[in-house]
């Protein structure tokens, strides 16, 4: 039997995780009544059982006030029923834009602000969320991303990624990214935009990567930031982080930027246990490995 409850922040995507677990096999219920939590784990636990795999969906729409919701799972936990917490979560400034996208309220402030909400919400949740087995933060995937990973955890029992690195390039023109936990200037590098050719075309095009890493600045840049990023990762993973996002930006976000967060992404990948993303966020031209959050994975959980 594998039972995972599916909590999180509203806009999270907790929804849309059920969704695909339900479409993967699992036996779905969402905001069960708190006085019945107990009850439906007999039931399914029960031998002769035929349910194997079971998501059980809980958020602070509960009918009583949460920290009921937590005390039922610690006694259940005790009466040795076995469980696993999926957590999921975004960024504040992506779960605004979610309820604006929606122009839905927020549960916890149905009257009030939504950023209010939103702190209040994550009060209630921060012991839960401290106890989770996964942490999935959403502000930068796709649906097809969240599905690849929910898959990859809970349908094939492979490791969990418990980091996600997304590395972004961006304009300073356009403000730097809100999210970022590491930012980095390549605008000292030589700049194709001044190059006529050049100019409409962006880093993911090969003539531009060729003509930025072409100079010697580049190189040694590219060799100095992948070292220092290799260094930092595993205490990020010590340190429990789930969430790192590696700004690289130039003035437009067209050219350098992208060209040094492909050398940066490439550079990462299959280097350890964590997940790896990349995001052009003002480079005109989109590529396979970029794109934004769709709704589904990004928009507030659906009725």
């Amino acid at each position: 039997m594998r039972f995972v409850v599916v909590t999180g922040m509203s806009g999270g995507g907790k929804a849309t995780a059920i969704n695909i677990l339900e479409d993967e096999g699992y036996y779905c219920v969402d905001n069960l009544p708190v006085r019945l939590i107990d009850k439906f784990m007999e039931l399914v636990f029960m031998p002769g059982s035929n349910v194997d795999k079971v998501v059980l969906g809980l958020d602070v729409r509960a009918d009583r006030p949460f920290i009921y919701v937590e005390e039922v799972l610690s006694t259940l936990r005790q009466k040795g029923y076995n469980y696993e917490i999926l957590f999921m979560d975004a960024s504040d400034d992506t779960l605004i834009r979610r309820y604006k996208e929606t122009r839905r309220m927020h549960p916890c402030e149905p009257q009030g602000r939504v950023e209010d909400g939103i702190r209040r919400e994550r009060e209630i949740l921060r012991q839960i969320k401290a106890k989770a087995d996964y942490v999935i933060d959403t502000s930068h995937l796709l649906v097809r991303e969240l599905r690849e990973e929910l898959i990859r955890v809970f349908v094939d029992d492979e490791q969990y990624n418990s980091l996600i690195v997304t590395v972004m390039s961006f304009g300073f023109k356009h403000g730097i990214p809100q999210d970022a936990d590491l930012v980095f200037d390549v605008r000292f590098l030589p700049n194709p935009f001044y190059v006529e050719e050049l100019k409409p075309l962006t880093g993911n095009d090969p003539e531009v990567a060729d003509y930025v890493l072409s100079f010697a600045q580049s190189g040694e840049f590219r060799k100095k930031l992948t070292d220092l990023i290799s260094f930092l990762i595993p205490y990020y993973v010590e340190e429990g982080k789930n969430q790192l996002v590696i700004a690289i930006g130039c003035t437009g976000g067209q050219h350098r930027s992208v060209t040094m967060a492909n050398c940066l992404y490439e550079d990462l990948r299959g280097q350890g246990s964590y997940g790896l993303k990349i995001y052009h966020r003002d480079a005109k031209k989109k590529t396979r490995e970029t794109g934004t959050p769709e709704a589904g994975a990004a928009g507030p959980d659906r009725p």
